[in-house]
């Protein structure tokens, strides 16, 4: 038998109790928010097959595809030539499926598939862990959850608003106040290829730009250079993507950078459109910014991307998405336009931590614990506990007779907020002591007390 310790991969965790729990709160903040908006719940398999998601990502996501070996004799169909041609000749041969690489793309998958069975416009969200092999870091696992918001079958501008207002109510909704939701739109970035003379490579230069804050404009300019973009187009780029000021600003400065292209005017105007819907609409935290180095690597987006970022936190960003119009074309339905945007649970979950944002109340599931003192005090308990429940109210019976420290020390643990003391005055009386864990405060008060108390905290 191996000796060797017990390990998970690389990129992967355990979640204990406490963590679930507050993640639970995350999704349950998120899942109140995107049916507020009428969005409905659907789940698809955690594997696809390869066809469905390779060349949906861009060169550099399809190599991050977890791909998964057919099952039973996966070399069977193999050669020796196909070893001497190299990994993509055999992936061919011996994977058909994966592990999926986000939501989105399955999302698509489904639509087209049960495209007679749903009512457009399709709003959906999906909250499942998709499975990426990254490089493992803080804020970067291999295996991750995601919660998307989708919506085809409309090309109203009205949905990229309310993509906003959703990002900015449930990051409020979760204590997050000091973030700022990015925009940009693909066919600025297309214009701007335009502007400097590279038109019809925005897919090359989206790439390098989508790498500025981690590389910088020195590693953006080298990488340009790399991919063959003239060094008279990269000087011209620089101060494009050095364009400060307010919104109407950028917008005024782009509108003059952009008058040689009908594309980029078009994402000009749709842009304008989707602030002139935000106007009317009241954001309670976010800074909404017209950010033009906004690139967003993903290949499929063709109209407004987003990104959004917390200020006073040491993370990159949390949350992001756009529209792509041809996404359900590569499954064989041309002309279904769609935007959706997606939360990083595990990133928001880091925010968090750091900022100290978690309530009690989202660090617990039991909300009482029933002190036992004897084999008197437990029968005595028995109904109550049952009273309490029916009642709503999550109740614990501490399982065993034991010293009340023990007892209290559990409590403390596991921060359930309320204990409940009956030791046989309480049974005498009908008054059971109620104590606050938190402030220390404890008082005498009846099984219909105890429950009018919790249930109005």
């Amino acid at each position: 038998m191996s000796k060797d310790k017990p390990a998970i991969p690389k990129g992967t965790r355990d979640f204990g109790p406490q963590v679930v729990v507050k993640r639970n709160y995350i999704f349950s903040t998120i899942r109140k928010t995107f049916e507020k908006f009428g969005y409905q719940p659907l789940e698809t398999p955690a594997m696809e097959n390869l066809s469905v998601l390779t060349g949906k990502y861009g060169e550099e996501g399809d190599q991050l595809i977890f791909k998964i070996l057919n099952s039973g004799d996966y070399l069977a169909k193999t050669s020796a030539s196909d070893f001497e041609q190299g990994s993509k000749s055999m992936l061919r041969k011996i994977s058909e499926k994966a592990l999926r690489y986000d939501l989105t793309v399955p999302f698509a998958r489904f639509v087209v598939m049960n495209r007679n069975e749903i009512t457009f416009p399709f709003k959906r969200y999906q909250i499942q862990p998709v499975w990426r092999a990254d490089r493992p870091q803080r804020g970067r696992y291999r295996e991750f959850y995601q919660c998307d918001a989708d919506v085809v079958g409309t090309k109203s501008l009205l949905c990229e608003a309310e993509i906003v207002l959703m990002m900015d109510e449930v990051l409020s909704n979760l204590g997050i106040t000091d973030f700022t939701i990015k925009i940009n739109h693909r066919s600025i970035l297309a214009g701007i290829a335009e502007a400097i003379g590279q038109k019809g490579r925005e897919a090359e230069i989206c790439v390098a730009i989508d790498k500025l804050d981690k590389i910088g404009q020195e590693g953006v300019n080298t990488e340009l250079s790399e991919r063959g973009i003239s060094a008279e187009s990269i000087s011209a780029l620089q101060p494009i993507l050095d364009i400060q000021g307010n919104n109407q600003h950028v917008i005024n400065s782009l509108k003059t950078i952009l008058k040689i292209s009908i594309e980029g005017q078009r994402g000009l105007a749709e842009i304008e459109e989707v602030f002139n819907y935000l106007s009317r609409f009241q954001v309670r935290n976010a800074q909404v910014n017209l950010d033009i180095a906004l690139a967003r690597g993903l290949s499929y987006y063709t109209g407004c991307i987003f990104e959004v970022k917390v200020n006073n936190a040491s993370m990159g960003s949390i949350s992001g998405g756009g529209r792509y119009d041809n996404l359900t074309g590569m499954f064989g339905l041309p002309d279904v336009s769609g935007v959706g945007f997606s939360f990083g649970v595990d990133r928001i979950y880091d925010v968090m931590e750091e900022l100290n944002l978690f309530q009690a109340s989202s660090q617990t599931i039991t909300q009482l614990l029933i002190c036992n003192f004897d084999k008197a005090s437990e029968e005595y308990s028995l109904p109550l506990l049952q009273q309490f429940r029916n009642a709503g109210i999550a109740t614990e019976l501490y399982p065993e007779a034991t010293k009340l420290k023990k007892q209290m020390t559990y409590a403390d643990q596991k921060k359930i907020p309320f204990v409940l003391l009956v030791g046989s005055e309480e049974m005498q009386t009908g008054l059971l002591q109620l104590k606050n864990m938190q402030t220390g405060e404890q008082m005498a008060v009846s099984a219909e007390g105890v429950i009018s108390k919790l249930l109005e905290i």
